[in-house]
């Protein structure tokens, strides 16, 4: 007697140890499944989840449910005229000549400071030491906000993505989070009105001061971008890093290549989010009836769009399996930008306006952590797990270096 074939569960204890082999699973013989408890459809095929990126009849109103509790209304959930409105007003602080001359100092100082802490140890949890802590510092900094809130910052970012990532209901999960909306706002809201009064050169002034055919944006408005700054901009960079070390110290002949290359980096960071992006899923919202691959998707149902799958979709990436920051089929000149080949800062309208930031990080990070550390290898010897669902990255990254001899 044959068995029958199931899909994966997306919520599974399987699923969270290894979604890249149900992701193959779900590629070949589910690309569109509904999942009963998240009452959601599933796709996971690279085409499907680039149409949902692109295609306007999918639209991102899953928002209203899915991030406004915890953040308010935010840019993400918007469409049509006020979208591009809203991302004309912040876009600019964000643009790559910009963003280097105005807070390219910052961004180096606070990398640097973490990176002499444990720059002699010969030993590190990078996680802990370095990659969680830097992208949030540098929003607190850019921000304009005192830099002795960085740890009250860093509580609030850890509260919000495990509210984001409560895929299974945690009631205290989502408490949490709700409690830790109120203590931003009750932060944020008399900063930003402060701002407004005297404003300064930081980020919060820009927002404050932005204006496009007489629209600004509200005190709301701006709180809810500062917080969708501080989840989306920490933790994109905060997992990537993470990943981009882990798999180069995996691969040490591509680990070399960019210690020898620093101009293979961005080459290196696209390759990572390819192939272990910091975001494994997100939700789209069709206005109507959309086929896909696998059937029909009904107006108004949830999607989630499994990027983890997509991006190792063997029907359009050769030997997709592979970490190869060389890879003939990832065009590195887009990689940061909304015509990118992968599809881990989504695509078209509502690609990430923070891409150009985070690949600026990557850049000084990696930049500062392999003049800081040599002989760089795995404590223990093999690669450390990953762990998350919707998010994904090794939880702690044991390494042991030799400490570079130059001095800084």
């Amino acid at each position: 007697m044959t068995a029958t074939l199931e899909p994966p569960d997306i919520l599974s204890p399987e699923f969270a140890r290894d979604p890249y082999s149900a992701y193959r699973l779900l590629r070949d013989e589910f690309p569109l499944v509904w999942h009963e408890a998240m009452q959601t459809y599933v796709i996971s095929r690279y085409e499907d989840v680039q149409r949902a990126f692109k295609d306007p009849v999918f639209t991102s109103e899953n928002y209203a449910w899915q991030l406004e509790p915890v953040h308010g209304r935010t840019i993400l959930q918007m469409e049509g005229r006020e979208h591009s409105t809203h991302r004309s007003l912040v876009a600019p602080a964000f643009r790559g000549k910009e963003l280097q001359e105005h807070f390219g100092p910052t961004i180096r100082r606070n990398s640097r400071e973490l990176v002499d802490a444990f720059r002699h140890d010969g030993h590190v949890d990078l996680v802990d030491a370095y990659a969680t802590r830097f992208p949030i510092n540098v929003i607190v900094d850019m921000l304009g906000l005192p830099r002795t809130d960085h740890d009250r910052f860093h509580g609030w970012y850890t509260s919000i993505m495990g509210f984001l990532g409560n895929l299974a209901g945690d009631e205290a999960v989502a408490a949490e989070g709700l409690r830790t909306k109120a203590e931003f706002e009750d932060y944020m809201i008399p900063r930003i009105r402060e701002r407004r009064a005297n404003p300064g050169d930081d980020l919060l002034s820009t927002l404050c001061a932005a204006e496009i055919d007489g629209e600004s944006m509200t005190d709301e408005e701006i709180k809810a971008f500062c917080s969708l700054l501080l989840t989306a901009g920490g933790e994109t960079t905060d997992k990537a890093i993470t990943s981009l070390v882990a798999d180069l110290v995996a691969h040490p002949e591509q680990l070399e290549a960019v210690r020898n290359d620093r101009s293979l980096i961005p080459a290196a960071f696209a390759e990572t989010l390819r192939w272990s992006p910091p975001v494994h899923m997100i939700m789209r919202q069709p206005a109507e009836d959309v086929q896909l691959s696998g059937g029909i998707v009904e107006a108004g149902r949830t999607v989630t769009c499994l990027i983890g799958a997509a991006n190792r979709d063997e029907r359009r990436f050769d030997r997709p399996e592979v970490f190869d920051l060389l890879r003939a089929d990832l065009d590195h000149s887009r990689a940061f930008s909304a015509a990118a080949d992968h599809l881990a800062f989504c695509l078209g309208r509502h690609f990430c306006v923070g891409a150009l930031l985070s690949l600026f990080e990557i850049e000084v990070g990696v930049n500062d952590l392999l003049d800081a550390m040599t002989d760089i290898r795995f404590a223990g010897g093999e690669p450390p797990p990953e762990t998350g669902v919707f998010t994904r990255a090794p939880g702690r990254l044991l390494l042991e270096f030799t400490p570079s001899q130059e001095t800084p």
